[in-house]
């Protein structure tokens, strides 16, 4: 095994810089940032003198990065999605190893692409699909593969996106259209589908999905509601979306309850009650939600035929108090439930004893980043990552299953599982 590895950071958004530089710092001498791309100055420039590193270490892009020399022996590229192909094809041909954010692409052709470099010229790339890596969802596999259900023939999951989650991600934020980004079932539910494949052992063969923008549009704006929050909105003190009472007021999400990290740190660089506030007023966080430019679904339902003719039925819907997911698995032998939010995972074998066990589902996707990030650094490092590991080619089947469902909402309900992979 090598004692360490160097690694150029792509992206210093919150994945980047308040999620994955975290954790590679917690890995001390085993991990060493050589490089870093942002084009926003401010986090640029707050990030290389965290790092010491010098000058010519710094770009404002991905590309102008890749364009160089190899500046490390691993890159992470945490940038937006239609972003991640055309760097990560470059960075595999200059011999860098990759970790990947999700989604890989909204377009099957250009995954494709990027399988056959990383075989060609022999480099790795693992996806950042998180949930695999978590405590609670490890012991759920552990579970399921000691047949403590028998064989699982009906999943039942819904991702719980959390209606201020929808309004800041998905109407006002970066992932609001996706044209610009990805089909939001790609985007916030390729690593959900991903881990139901994983702990049922299965893959797809067809999937027929609904869904739609039904609520976040101009038709469904109140009466008296303005453009934005802070404009002399007359619909605001009833209205669960105002920017105000997410970002400020609100005791999960809001600056003035403490909250200084995600979302607040997405609207300023350092969250006080004062810069929060300037962003709403002036950006597009401070929008009406009954106001913006965006076009993802708010709700989508997927259908899964698996190969053996078993089944996933899996739910996405911005309209929940909560954010967090749950899921059902029926088998043969019993069922068992899995509950994020209370970290209970409930096993009833038929004719049995009910049984529950606790797992503690922490911050970060439920421990799911500093797995992730343990498990790369140990495949850098040359050690054993751990079963599970998220490489290319087993995360693709489920941009498949979620662009085949981004299809079928759109066309004719129904749609074949794509086996491309060349």
């Amino acid at each position: 095994m090598k004692d360490s590895f160097s690694i150029a950071l792509i992206g210093l958004g919150n994945r980047g810089k308040d999620t994955y530089l975290p954790e590679f710092l917690k890995c001390g001498d085993r991990v060493r940032v050589t490089a870093i791309a942002e084009p926003v100055d401010e986090r640029r420039e707050e990030v290389a003198r965290r790092l010491q590193l010098p000058p010519e270490r710094c770009f404002r892009t991905g590309e102008e990065l890749l364009a160089g020399p190899r500046l490390a022996d691993a890159a992470c590229i945490a940038t937006m999605d239609r972003q991640h192909v055309p760097q990560a094809v470059p960075a595999l041909e200059k011999g860098y190893d990759l970790l990947l954010e999700k989604p890989v692409s909204p377009s099957l052709e250009e995954c494709a692409r990027l399988a056959r470099t990383a075989r060609r010229t022999g480099r790795r790339v693992v996806v950042c699909h998180v949930l695999r890596y978590t405590p609670f969802y490890r012991k759920v596999k552990e579970l399921l593969e000691a047949g403590a259900a028998g064989t699982v023939m009906t999943i039942q999951a819904i991702e719980n996106v959390g209606y201020w989650h929808q309004a800041h991600s998905f109407v006002r934020g970066n992932w609001r259209d996706d044209r610009t980004s990805s089909p939001m079932l790609l985007q916030k539910c390729c690593h959900d589908l991903d881990l139901y494949l994983w702990l049922a052992g299965k893959s797809a063969a067809r999937v027929s999905s609904f869904g739609a923008n039904s609520f976040f549009n101009a038709a469904h704006a109140p009466a008296g509601a303005a453009d934005r929050c802070l404009s002399g909105c007359a619909a605001k003190e009833n209205c669960p979306f105002d920017a105000e009472k997410i970002y400020l007021t609100n005791a999960a999400t809001g600056i003035d309850a403490g909250n200084d990290g995600w979302p607040c740190e997405v609207l300023a660089a350092h969250p006080t009650h004062d810069s929060v506030r300037e962003a709403i007023r002036t950006g597009p966080y401070g929008r009406c939600v009954f106001a913006c430019d965006n076009n993802v679904v708010d709700h989508q339902v997927v259908n899964v035929e698996m190969s053996d003719g078993s089944t996933l039925g899996f739910t996405m819907t911005g309209f929940t108090q909560h954010n967090t997911r749950f899921a059902k698995f029926m088998g043969t032998a019993g069922e068992l439930t899995a509950d994020l939010l209370a970290g209970e995972i409930t096993l009833r074998q038929f004719g049995q004893p009910e049984q529950v066990f606790s797992v503690d589902a922490a911050e970060g996707h439920s421990g799911g980043d500093a797995g992730l990030v343990r498990a790369f650094v140990e495949l850098m490092l040359g050690g054993e990552p751990g079963s599970g590991l998220t490489s290319l080619d087993v995360s693709l089947e489920s941009h498949s299953i979620a662009l085949a469902a981004a299809s079928a909402r759109v066309f004719t309900g129904f749609s074949f599982i794509s086996r491309r992979r060349d």
